[in-house]
């Protein structure tokens, strides 16, 4: 998974902190046992001695040094039972003088090898929904929200079936698409449909849901996406320059771009062909897709190229999203 720097590097500092409140804390109880038990210091002291005492025998001219060093090691055997025993005697776990890791996984380092470990992760999921939420209110949109009694269940002639009929089974692709997630036989989604049918909404119940299986998922609008492509290809210098280089790799890289409201952005040839370059981009690197528009994919094909239609219509799910605009039912109830 691909998460952004941004979010990895909230999420690192976040581990630091943990692990940082986990020694202070391991240091106050290591300091009450020690009052409490002041043989226990004695011992821990003796035992921190080890290692310079089994140098000096190794060091050491002539003599026994396998018969020192054996000695030594009984000695610390002993002392490390003896402690052992204080504190179990005392009511207190057998290993609560030792400095164990808030991770017993990675050992604090919050990768095993090339992988990410779980407590890092967790970390950078929390962060990514964070992220998302300050970008889609997140604070009731779910799957078991989505209202479909705001479509009608009147068979529509054009289309032969009623709205609601059409968006429940919209609504039951969305959820296994995002909960199969990243399993679902078809690895890509184009909502279609006028404003105000729920596009959104389901787009950030998707978005929710993979993040939360530990999945990289960078939602934006299209004007956004395509602001950042053209500010990578003008600006040279500078910090905004660093920024949209960041956000173009995140666009082409995460596990799941979800690009909203695609066809309000002014249209260019720049913008033709940046959209041309992360939808087709994705689909040869196996990159997961979730496009939201007002527009149908015959309307797609003539804003756009008859490139981009064809690899929508080939390569996605398309999902026609049907009924009335829900903002103006909401307020007329």
């Amino acid at each position: 998974m691909s998460y952004s720097p941004t979010i990895l590097a909230r999420a690192e500092a976040r581990l630091k902190q943990a692990q940082e409140a986990h020694r202070r804390q391991q240091a106050q109880q290591q300091a009450a046992i020690h009052q409490a038990l002041p043989r226990t210091a004695e011992i821990d002291r003796r035992l921190r001695q080890t290692a310079p005492r089994i140098l000096a025998a190794s060091l050491r001219q002539g003599g026994n040094q396998e018969g020192a060093l054996a000695a030594l090691r009984r000695e610390n055997l002993a002392l490390q039972e003896e402690e052992r025993a204080l504190l179990t005697q005392s009511g207190y776990p057998a290993d609560a003088l030792e400095d164990t890791p808030l991770c017993p996984l990675c050992g604090d380092r919050g990768w095993k090898g090339a992988a990410m470990c779980s407590c890092l992760g967790d970390l950078c999921r929390q962060e990514q929904i964070a992220e998302l939420s300050s970008l889609l209110d997140l604070g009731d949109q779910s799957f078991q929200t989505f209202r479909l009694d705001y479509y009608s269940d009147q068979v529509d002639p054009q289309y032969g079936r009623s709205p609601r009929e059409a968006m429940a089974l919209v609504l039951r692709v969305c959820r296994q698409y995002a909960e199969g997630f990243p399993q679902y036989p078809h690895r890509n989604l184009f909502l279609y449909g006028a404003p105000g049918l729920g596009k959104t909404f389901l787009s950030a119940c998707i978005a929710r849901t993979v993040a939360e299986k530990g999945r990289s998922v960078v939602y934006d609008t299209a004007a956004n996406v395509f602001a950042r492509f053209e500010e990578k290809k003008f600006l040279r210098y500078g910090e905004e320059a660093r920024q949209a280089g960041e956000d173009t790799r995140r666009y082409l890289a995460c596990d799941l771009l979800i690009l909203d409201d695609l066809g309000s952005e002014f249209t260019s040839p720049f913008v033709q062909a940046a959209l041309y370059q992360v939808v087709n981009t994705r689909l040869i690197d196996g990159k997961h897709t979730v496009i939201s528009s007002n527009l149908d994919p015959e309307g797609i094909r003539q804003r756009y190229s008859a490139q981009v239609a064809s690899r929508l219509q080939g390569e996605y799910l398309c999902l026609g999203f049907l009924g009335e605009d829900i903002r103006r039912l909401r307020r007329g109830r």
